[in-house]
């Protein structure tokens, strides 16, 4: 078992730290991404200006509110799209430690494969219920609520479209995070896998 070490450091080390100038890597972000930032930021104003004006104006105004679930609805759905690009939704990796590695890599592949099958699902549920009920208006704001299922249906098609990208690379790695999951949080070498 790992013994943790607390090294001390001085106030003058710490102030250092801020001094030091690191490049900043913004290629790991994907265009989904910053849609998922702006979204929250303006999920956050909703709620600062639904906050400001009920509790400081004393009459709030109501359209912020619903305005702010949807753009929650929003970031969770197209922010998902992430989690998948990154394998970083909840998964169950102890059954793989027990596994032969040939019966891991099978069902590390039928996992893809399931996960891949049932967002595309969610992209042909979404298509259809836009289909029925996509006209349908929001309560406060004179615009149909179509514009809150056409972002849920882009944040379904991005996931399915980053879990079809996990899933060739997972296949051409010739392991997952299912199998090793030591590979992708940053603590392994790779040499020449």
């Amino acid at each position: 078992m790992a013994h943790e070490v607390h090294t001390r450091v001085s106030g003058e080390e710490l102030a250092q730290t801020f001094e030091q100038q690191e490049e900043v890597d913004l290629s790991v972000y994907a265009f989904e991404d910053w849609i998922t930032l702006l979204l929250f930021w303006g999920m956050a104003g909703l709620v600062f200006t639904q906050f400001f004006t009920r509790y400081v104006l004393n009459d709030s105004f109501a359209w912020t509110e619903e305005l702010a679930t949807y753009c929650l609805v929003a970031v969770v759905f197209i922010g998902a799209s992430m989690c998948v690009r990154l394998s970083r939704h909840i998964q169950v990796d102890l059954l793989y430690r027990f596994l032969s590695p040939p019966a891991g890599r099978v069902m590390a592949i039928l996992v893809d494969l399931a996960r891949t099958a049932f967002i595309a699902y969610g992209v042909w549920l979404m298509v259809r219920y836009i289909s029925l009920v996509g006209d349908e208006p929001m309560v406060m704001v004179d615009a149909p609520k179509g514009i809150v299922y056409y972002a849920v249906l882009f944040g379904f098609v991005m996931m399915l479209i980053r879990s079809v990208q996990v899933t060739v690379g997972n296949l051409r790695r010739g392991y997952s995070v299912l199998e090793r999951p030591e590979a992708f949080d940053g603590t392994f070498e790779h040499k020449g896998d």
